[in-house]
């Protein structure tokens, strides 16, 4: 499958000579190792590997919740790994943000739990909340549903829940942290048609952190895989089986069941 091309697009998102390490020097785990991508503006990128190679690393430095030990993490022309907590709160407020537990709060109802980031980060009205979310309640098809809690609710209607609440504030990056995680093969395909459709209409960038591999593919637009603080980029899943690195052939191999050449 071709990828589109994403070579002469905007960046949104910039990871220059990226280091991370944990532990100490006897135990010292290396999950990037001088990293460089780009994440191209108005794109999805799927993120993908192994248990423990730092795909949702990357995403807590992208959102500064961990700062790289050295190397740049550049959003738009800003570093965020150098920010302080009044600019990097400022910032977060671009992107929206989709965990894997959806992370929804049992508390509140379907509609509480997405007006919350509307109520807590803007001065609209609650005449002008109830509005804008009762119009994400129609696009994601959760209309009848306002008043149930999470407990109340299926695996994939908490998926879109969660990402109702992450499209409220009209993000221009949204972050997706193995969003198909507990879902059977048919709830997570609906969802991947769910985040098309939204993206598409929205036009916001997507980065996917998932082990649903290869479905995920058909969502991106750019692949990036790691292994062992490497990275490697495809926009075209053609080309993953015959890359001249032994472990991403195996991956082609035993994930993508494609032959190797």
């Amino acid at each position: 499958m071709t990828l589109n091309n994403t070579a002469s697009l905007e960046p949104a998102i910039r990871f220059v000579d990226v280091c991370k390490t944990f532990g100490e020097k006897s135990t010292l785990n290396i999950v990037l190792d001088r990293v460089s991508f780009t994440v191209p503006k108005g794109q999805t990128t799927v993120i993908a590997g192994g248990s423990g190679q730092g795909k949702s690393v990357i995403l807590k430095l992208i959102l500064g919740l961990l700062r790289p030990d050295s190397g740049q993490v550049l959003v738009g022309e800003r570093d965020v790994s150098v920010m302080g907590y009044k600019a990097l709160q400022q910032l977060r407020l671009q992107f929206g943000v989709l965990f894997q537990g959806s992370a929804l709060f049992d508390s509140l109802t379907v509609f509480d739990n997405i007006a919350l980031p509307l109520r807590e980060r803007t001065k609209l009205s609650n005449e002008e909340i109830h509005n804008r979310v009762s119009v994400t309640l129609e696009q994601l098809e959760l209309t009848g549903h306002e008043t149930k809690f999470p407990a109340q609710l299926s695996g994939g209607m908490k998926k879109r829940v969660g990402l109702a609440r992450a499209l409220q504030l009209e993000p221009e990056i949204v972050l997706f942290d193995e969003p198909t995680t507990g879902l059977d093969p048919v709830m997570s395909k609906e969802i991947y048609e769910l985040f098309l459709v939204t993206q598409q209409r929205i036009g916001y960038t997507a980065v996917i952190v998932s082990h649903d591999i290869p479905q995920i593919f058909t969502l991106a637009d750019q692949i990036i895989l790691l292994n062992k603080g490497e990275l490697d980029v495809f926009t075209d899943t053609d080309q993953i089986p015959h890359s001249d690195k032994p472990f991403i052939r195996e991956f082609a191999r035993m994930v993508m069941g494609q032959q190797v050449s």
